[in-house]
Parts: structure tokens; sequence; C-alpha cells
């Protein structure tokens, strides 16, 4: 049953006006999350309809010449596949990029651009990879951009947020030009699965290189590729500066010329309005179906929905729970609603007082209700979050005792404190509704224990910028645990290496969880490593670093004549064999 500060607080948002300090980026492609990234085995949602309005005896197969647009929420952040870990910006590179392995429907392992993998040890794997692969520069895929690209993503220079997924790798050697082997430090269990990860991508060499070149060039170094390349085999403090020189130029070259494999290419880009990306014909497999798919950057909600209706755009990402109904509704629309593994939640900066205190931490967790969020808010889209990991997560644990609804206790937590009286802080959000209307819910909610809170909307690159930073008091944020495995879903997130950016932006640096994530990402043995998660999570709930909301399912507007679109369990669309019936 639902309460009547439930109903009111409904109310409070379909009404509340805020004036929210925005902090406007300039859009640009940074050469660099969240989310966004960003796990679980999802099926592919039906998308037959019953009705349709147009004549079939009229229809004509027109695939090959299609132009698909969606109209989507936020712009990309950058096309290098080593920069942002953010959702928008993997939806894009997938279709440019390719890995060494994928992961189908099920969240299980297949080929990629390597046709076969075997372990040689436990700690090294030999992949033996595809011949006739073509980057869109025209040069030929081999074994050395697998390799200068895993010492990419590595290199301190480029310091990528995404480095975490494969520091563990001491060693690329070139067998062949179609042969190469990977070592790591340790066994690693899910190497696989992070090798399908976006980051994972493979940019041609040729653009690393000029990268590289123009990197020296921009910091007045007169240095060759092979003399850097030696310099960073060595190490030592001589590296580390020109480090220091190189690392603000590292990268600006490769966003502006993602070179890949994959089926689609870039056409152009507008910064903060599309990027229009076109098929490569060229590519190795069966072609992309469609001529072309352009991302129109669309953030109002309503002006989505209104694309969606008119037909200026044939997918609208993503759908409000609120207008839900009225687009499946709609006679020339429905939503396709995937499950997820991701999780979004409120973090608090554990350095910033009076959130060093994990009793005020804890406090908070109890005062919120998750279920009025989710109902009130979500329209019930979702299920409530006990920790970081979604069910289908390896090494999710059900038992785990969280920290839910309780009010009684949180006073109590409160006043253990030394905040009886409250105290000020601020909440920040990017310009996803939700996300701002839960915001609105903590304000109205937290306002009852005298804690006043100020709500600030900022756009989406300077809020993974500043949040990043350390910035924040608290902040909304979401995140898919891409990989299906625990290590993701908690490495990232809460170990004190990856502090700010590359995922961990509540900064808690606990030595007892770092061990545990640690030990979680050595183990080879199944059943040792549900055991490791399951203290880490149990520790989680004392540490309490975040609120976890909920996991939720994405909604997705597509109209009626698309064919062959599906999105997977980690909020990726699925374009390639899209076509307009």
């Amino acid at each position: 049953m639902k309460t009547k500060r439930f109903l009111w607080l409904v109310a409070l948002i379909l009404s509340f006006a805020l004036v929210l300090a925005a902090c406007a980026g300039d859009g640009e492609v940074e050469p660099e999350d969240d989310s966004e990234p960003d796990t679980e085995t999802e099926t592919e949602t039906d998308t037959d309809t019953d009705e349709d309005s147009t004549d079939d005896s009229a229809t004509e197969d027109t695939s090959g010449e299609d132009d698909i647009v969606l109209a989507v929420s936020s712009d990309l952040v950058s096309l290098d596949p080593h920069g942002n870990n953010d959702v928008p910006s993997s939806n894009v590179r997938s279709n440019i990029y390719e890995t060494l392995v994928k992961q189908d429907e099920n969240m299980e392992i297949i080929e990629g651009l390597a046709e076969s993998w075997e372990p040689v040890d436990d700690t090294t794997w030999k992949f033996t990879l595809r011949e006739g692969v073509t980057f869109h520069d025209g040069t030929a895929f081999t074994a050395n951009d697998v390799k200068a690209n895993l010492e990419r993503v590595s290199d301190p220079a480029r310091a990528s947020e995404r480095a975490f997924l494969y520091d563990m790798i001491t060693e690329v050697t070139v067998e062949s030009d179609f042969e190469v082997l990977i070592t790591t430090e340790y066994p690693f269990a899910p190497l696989l699965a992070h090798l399908a990860h976006d980051a994972g991508g493979i940019l041609s060499n040729s653009v690393i290189e000029a990268d590289y070149l123009q990197a020296f060039e921009e910091a007045g170094l007169e240095m060759t590729l092979e003399e850097y390349y030696e310099l960073r085999a060595e190490g030592g403090d001589e590296f580390m500066e020109v480090v220091e020189e190189i690392s603000e130029y590292l990268g600006l070259y490769a966003a502006q010329n993602p070179v890949g494999t994959g089926y689609f290419q870039l056409e152009s880009r507008t910064s903060g309005e599309e990027t229009v990306l076109t098929r490569f014909d060229d590519y190795w497999g069966d072609p992309a179906k469609p001529k072309s798919v352009t991302f129109k950057v669309v953030p109002e909600p309503s002006a989505r929905v209104a694309e969606l209706e008119t037909g200026y755009s044939h997918i609208a990402d993503p759908i409000q729970p609120t207008d839900l109904n009225y687009v499946d509704d709609h006679e020339e629309t429905y939503v396709n609603i995937q499950e997820s593994v991701s999780l979004s939640y409120v973090s608090f900066n554990v350095d910033k007082e009076p959130f060093n205190d994990p009793r005020v931490r804890q406090a908070i967790s109890l005062a919120i209700n998750q279920e009025e969020i989710i109902d009130g808010i979500y329209q019930g889209n979702g299920i409530p979050a006990i920790g970081p990991l979604a069910p289908d997560v390896f090494g999710y644990d059900p038992d785990v005792s969280g920290l839910l609804y309780d009010p009684d206790r949180a006073r109590s937590l409160l006043e253990e404190a030394g905040y009886a009286d409250g105290f000020e802080t601020t909440i920040w959000t990017n310009d996803n509704e939700q996300r701002v209307e839960t915001a609105i819910y903590i304000q109205s909610v937290l306002g009852e224990y005298n804690i006043d809170v100020s709500i600030e909307e900022l756009e989406w690159g300077a809020y993974l910028e500043r949040t990043g930073n350390g910035e924040h008091d608290m902040f909304i944020l979401g995140w898919s645990t891409v990989t299906g495995d625990a290590d993701y879903g908690m490495y990232a997130l809460l170990h004190s290496s990856n502090a700010g950016a590359p995922g961990n932006r509540s900064f808690i640096a606990d030595d007892t969880l770092d061990e545990l994530l640690d030990a979680g990402r050595r183990e080879t043995d199944p059943d040792a490593r549900l055991e490791i998660y399951r203290e880490a999570q149990e520790h989680l709930v004392e540490l309490a670093p975040m609120i976890y909301v909920h996991h939720q399912n994405y909604l997705t507007g597509v109209r009626n004549e698309v064919d062959g679109f599906w999105v997977d369990a980690l909020g990726i669309y699925q374009l390639k064999d899209v076509t307009l019936q």
C-alpha cells in the first residue's frame, strides 16, 4: 500500500519547479565512464507487432539503402576506444570497432577478430586471428594491432579510464602475423570477458602511431616511436617526464580519426548534435544492412517521443517510464523492454564531511525507500538492489543483508554521529529525467531529517569530469556490469586504485575491501570466488559508500517498420541487421 507521503511526493515531482544550477560543457569530443558504463544474460525482446497501419501488399524490401535514425538523450564523449567509459560513447564505438572475442545475446564468449583461443598455461593465452580483415583506412589487421592496442590502453601517458581492465596483462607477444600470446601477472578468470569489453575495440595501429607522433609534436619533443617504446620498456624517471609532457595531447588524434574494422565507419560528426556512420563495404563478414546510422542528440524526453511518432527518428532511447504506455499503445510504435545488468545508485563522496563518517552514509541509505523511487519515479520498471551486483552477475549473493528502509535507525545513527540537527549538502545529477526526479525525492525525504539538500544539474561531459575529480558531495549515476562478472561490477566501482574517473567516484578506500577484490580477481576456483564476493558485499553494508537503488530495464521506443533491432543486457544497440519494412 502506498503511503500518503509517497502519493504527495509523486504529485510534488510532477509539479515541482526547480531552478537548477547548470554547468555547461563545451560538448567537444575529449581524448580520454559511467555508465556507464558499465553484464547479465538477457533475452531478445520480441519485436513482432500484431497490428500494422501499412498495407502489406505495398511493402517493399529496401534493405541495403536504409538510413536509420536514432534519437538519443546524450551525445558521446569520445570515439577513442581507450577513452571514456560511458554508454553513449560505447553505443557508437561498438559499430566502428571490433574486439578479439565477443559476447552473444546470452553473454557467452564467441569469435570476434580472433577465430580461436586456448590457454598455454595458467597465465598465458594464445589467440589465432582472423585473416583477410581490413581497417577502414585500408590497412590489414594483424597481431601487431592487437599488441599496439593493449599496450596503449595501459600506457600511463594515455591515462585511460579503462586501464584497470587490462592492468593484469604483463606481456603481449606477436608470434606471427596472425598469432598473439597474452600473458597475465596472475591467473585471471574473467580475461576473455574483459577482452570482449568495448575497451578492447581494436584501433588501427596506423592511427595509434599518428596519435603518438602528434602528441610528441604538440609537446615539442623530438622523439621517434621506437625511442618512445624503448623508453617505456625501461620505465624510470625519464619516461615519466615524457609521460607528463605528452599526456595532455595523447588521444586527440585518435578521437578524431576512429579507424576500426567494424561494419560501420565514421561519416561525419557535429558535436552536441549528431554522429553519422555509414556502411563499411569492405567489411570481412556479412556487411551491415543499413546504408547509414545517425545518432541524433535529443535531450528532451517529449521531443524524443515526438521524433518517434512523426517518423523523423526510427528508434528513441530512452523512453521514460511515464511514457511507456503511450508509446507502446501508439499504432505506429512500440517499446522494446530489455532486462539489464545495470545498477542505478546514489553515491557519497567519502572524502568530504559529513560523508567521511560511515554512520552518516548508513543513515541516509536507511532513510531512502527504494520502493517509492521504483514505483513513483520508474513506474515499477526494475527491481530493488541490495548491493552493486544484479542477480544474473557472477558473484551476486541474494542473502546479503543490505541497508533497507528503516527511518528510526536512520535517526538514531545521525544522532550518534552528531548530526541530529542535520546539515547542508548538495546532490548532483545530469539531465536524465529519472535522476532529476530522484534528486527531488531525496531532497524532500532528507528534509525530514533536517538535512538541507541543494540540487545541481550538470551537462553530461562536465558531470563525468567533475564527479571524476571528486568535486561533489552526492551524485546520481549508473553502472553496467558489462562482463557479467563481479570483478567488473565491484573492482571498478569500489577498489581504491580506481578512485575517480575509472569508476570509484565515491573515493572509498578500505584495505579490507581492496584485499577481497584483489583476491576475487586472482582466484580461479568458482566456489572460492563466490565466497570472496559474498564477504565483500557484506563488508559493503558497513562501508555504505552508496545507496543501491535498483536494477532497471532498458526502455527503447521503436517504430513498427523497424526490423532486426534489439538491445543487449549491457544497453548496447544492435544495429547491424536493422532494416525498414
